[in-house]
């Protein structure tokens, strides 16, 4: 099963709204798939599940098995202040270390307001996913300017679209 990772915890986020896009397209494909979603997090799990507090917080526990179950993970990833959320740093933070994501296979895509698609914030997130150990796919798709390029909180750009389809497809054969 691929997780898909909405890697923000911001309410009602693009970043979730391009998740459920990405599942769909993964059913398109017979491939099953779910979301986790950071805002789901427990609101206080960097002081209770981290370092020390590691195991110690059932809620967070239950997100860190479904994770560790995962083979194949999607990270949409909104660029927040020229990198990723710092949330989902603290998601990966909780997970142990090295083996939840050690020689395990991930995409990601990139969401910005503006020109960029997130490109910084990808490549910053690649570089901790290789210090992990997980395989990263090359294909990255960079969505700029996506508040633009959606309608009733579906991403209609067709070639925006096409780029995630083809991701999908490449990661299936990862």
């Amino acid at each position: 099963m691929i997780k898909i990772i909405v890697s923000t915890n911001r309410r009602n986020s693009i970043s979730k709204q391009i998740a459920s896009q990405y599942l769909e397209i993964l059913q398109t494909l017979n491939q099953e798939a779910e979301i986790i979603d950071l805002m789901d997090l427990p609101h206080d799990f960097i002081f209770t599940a981290l370092y020390e507090h590691n195991g110690k917080n059932k809620e967070f526990n239950q997100v860190h098995h479904q994770v560790q179950e995962g083979k194949k993970f999607v990270f949409i990833v909104p660029e927040y202040n020229g990198s990723f959320p710092g949330i989902l740093k603290s998601f990966i933070d909780g997970m142990s270390y090295p083996n939840t994501f050690r020689n395990k296979k991930c995409a990601l895509v990139g969401l910005s307001s503006g020109i960029g698609g997130g490109g910084i914030a990808l490549s910053h997130l690649t570089d901790i996913f290789h210090y992990l150990g997980m395989h990263v796919l090359a294909n990255k798709p960079k969505l700029a300017k996506i508040e633009e390029n959606m309608s009733d909180n579906l991403l209609t750009n067709r070639f925006y679209i096409d780029l995630l389809q083809t991701q999908a497809e490449m990661l299936i054969d990862f």
